[in-house]
């Protein structure tokens, strides 16, 4: 693709040298031969022609990212105890006592 795009400036290159050193042409001719017929179409063409890739490379990295965060969601934080759930583990030794008020 690459190569034809090139090719394509490096004519459009020689039409503008060939306007500018004509007599009957100016160096404003040729560099709006070179824009209008040169870089103008080709970057249009190489825009089109690379969406494709483009979407690709989208693709894989929302597919990267979304993998990374289902392996961050499965996975518990480092350090974390068993009852990391938010709330206070119960009381189940006989060493706490209830308190009570006094009457």
């Amino acid at each position: 693709m690459y190569l034809v795009v090139i090719a394509w400036l490096y004519v459009t290159f020689m039409m503008a040298l060939a306007e500018a050193t004509s007599s009957h042409g100016s160096l404003l001719g040729a560099a709006i031969t070179f824009a209008l017929y040169g870089l103008l179409p080709m970057g249009i063409v190489v825009y089109i022609l690379g969406t494709p890739a483009r979407k690709r490379q989208l693709r894989a990295q929302q597919a990267a990212e979304q993998a990374a965060w289902e392996a961050q969601q499965a996975a518990p934080p480092l350090g974390a105890a068993p009852d990391a759930g938010g709330e206070a583990p119960a009381a189940t030794s006989a060493a706490t006592a209830t308190v009570r008020k006094e009457a």
